[in-house]
């Protein structure tokens, strides 16, 4: 693994709580003993931006959530998150995003936000696969009722005006689209970043993107498609409990989806359902863990 990674991760993580403060660049490098020019050179070469413009989005993306999510002024937002006046921070938001941040907070629309980016991957640190298995588990699986619900999101790779975009994991401007919706926009159960499968002649497609009401009527960002609306539907939920993502990711996948594509569900009176309905996944380690959701009906006797 490149030693300069964990370095950069550690300065991305530090920017990020302090981008509102506008540091220096001699501050930043400061965190991990390098000159400024080598830090920079560095990070610009690890994470294909420089300091100052990944520090600057970062900073607008941040001020971006406080004006959809609060009710301060946009003076006090401003001053908040490092912007020099309310006319620097409505001038950087402009440019940035095609409306003005009095517009944006009238009518909450998806934003090519920039996401807190890493550099680390479980695969850095477990280039085999190998894991002490500290606290993996066999997977289970339960049953949990989904309402119906159309989906946004990235269903085939495409070029859009922001840049490439495609339905994988590490593709920051999609993530960015998706942390920019409101709660409220979004499925009570099916919230952003909820990817997942499209089985077509009896191979599965990968798509990433939101579960969303049947009723969403707001913007669809170009590369995105609106699809459904998908019925309400039981789902077997093959499932693992938290755990550590960059040691132990890459087995818990395999476990649960190994799980997940060879069940019959025929044991237990059900069939799939995936002719009407998408297989979905939820991918947070530390916090609910991991699942694949297949979709599933009674077997009618």
């Amino acid at each position: 693994m490149e030693p300069w990674n964990i370095a950069i991760q550690h300065l991305l993580d530090w920017i990020d709580e302090h981008a509102i403060d506008n540091p220096s660049l001699t501050e930043i490098s400061n965190q991990v003993g390098y000159s400024p020019y080598y830090c920079s050179e560095q990070f610009r070469r690890v994470t294909g931006t420089t300091i100052k413009a990944y520090m600057a989005a970062r900073r607008l993306a941040l001020a971006t959530l406080a004006i959809r999510d609060s009710s301060e002024t946009l003076i006090s937002i401003a001053m908040d998150y490092g912007f020099s006046s309310q006319s620097a921070l409505t001038r950087a938001f402009t440019e940035t995003y095609g409306c003005t941040p009095a517009a944006y907070r009238r009518n909450p629309k998806p934003l090519p936000l920039t996401i807190r980016k890493t550099v680390l991957t479980p695969e850095m640190f477990n280039p085999k696969g190998e894991t002490e298995m500290s606290n993996i588990v066999i997977p289970h699986y339960r049953m949990e009722y989904i309402p119906a619900h159309k989906t946004l999101a990235v269903y085939q790779s495409s070029e859009t005006s922001n840049g490439k975009i495609w339905p994988n994991h590490d593709c920051d401007l999609l993530c960015g689209y998706l942390e920019s919706m409101p709660s409220d926009k979004t499925h009570p159960i099916l919230p952003n970043f909820a990817p997942g499968w499209v089985v077509k002649n009896g191979e599965r497609h990968y798509f990433f993107g939101a579960g969303v009401n049947i009723d969403y009527a707001d913007e669809i960002p170009e590369g995105f498609e609106l699809r459904g609306e998908f019925p309400g539907s039981y789902y077997l939920v093959f499932y693992h409990p938290p755990f550590d993502y960059l040691s132990e990711n890459i087995e818990v996948m395999k476990r649960v989806e190994e799980m997940a594509w060879n069940f019959d569900p025929h044991t237990i009176g059900y069939e799939w359902n995936e002719d009407m309905c998408q297989i979905y996944q939820r991918h947070y380690p530390e916090g609910l863990g991991y699942q694949v959701l297949r979709p599933v009906k009674k077997i009618e006797k």
